[in-house]
């Protein structure tokens, strides 16, 4: 499987646990002032993207992408097309989780993007993974007991036949709806393994990092 990784333009603090998502042959895609992150992290991106409003066009040999700062799509949306483009099965954003509440949901969303394109999506944070877990099975929906704490969340119509094994709470064949939020913040039993399914829909999955 041949994997992109997207560093967006969110400071990374905990570089040192984020760069175990990065490996050696993942092609990489740094957007705007991810440039920073990618050399606090020591990977050299493969691709530069951006309007280069939040950080000056570096004077590079490395491919770069310079876009207009009118435009339908974030730097970040672009990498995501970019990366479905060319070719990737598999696609980690890193640094699109910030202060910016209009640019994270943004992001979030760019998850379904890459699942409408049969591509699995994560985004990590310094708290968090997150990922779709769907009737299509394109991610797993495990979680280890080294996270914390695991949430489902509904981003769009109706998500049906929801079931949660080996966790705190279970369920069975329930239905979760975006004015109906009830699956968040449980837990993995000790040593086991939680299971999350769905039959029909894409749920997103949130897991916390102890």
């Amino acid at each position: 499987m041949n994997k992109c990784v997207i560093v967006g333009g969110v400071k990374i603090k905990n570089t040192t646990q984020i760069k175990k998502y990065i490996d050696e042959e993942d092609f990489v895609i740094a957007c705007d002032s991810g440039i920073e992150s990618c050399k606090d992290m020591g990977v050299m991106p493969n691709l530069i993207v951006g309007d280069f409003d939040s950080h000056e066009k570096p004077n590079t040999d490395i491919e770069t992408i310079t876009l207009p700062t009118a435009k339908d799509d974030t730097d970040t949306m672009f990498a995501a097309k970019e990366a479905v483009k060319r070719g990737f099965d598999e696609v980690a954003l890193l640094g699109v989780v910030g202060d910016r509440i209009d640019h994270t949901l943004a992001n979030i969303y760019i998850l379904l993007y890459l699942q409408n394109e049969g591509v699995k999506g994560m985004i990590v944070d310094d708290f968090s993974e997150m990922l779709i877990i769907s009737e299509y099975g394109q991610n797993t929906g495990r979680i280890s007991d080294i996270y914390g704490y695991f949430s489902l969340i509904c981003l769009e119509g109706k998500v049906e036949g929801v079931t949660i094994k080996n966790a705190k709470f279970p369920l069975e064949n329930g239905i979760i709806t975006p004015n109906h939020q009830y699956a968040t913040s449980n837990e993995v039993l000790p040593k086991e393994v939680a299971e999350v399914s769905v039959e029909k829909g894409s749920v997103l999955l949130v897991k916390v990092f102890k």
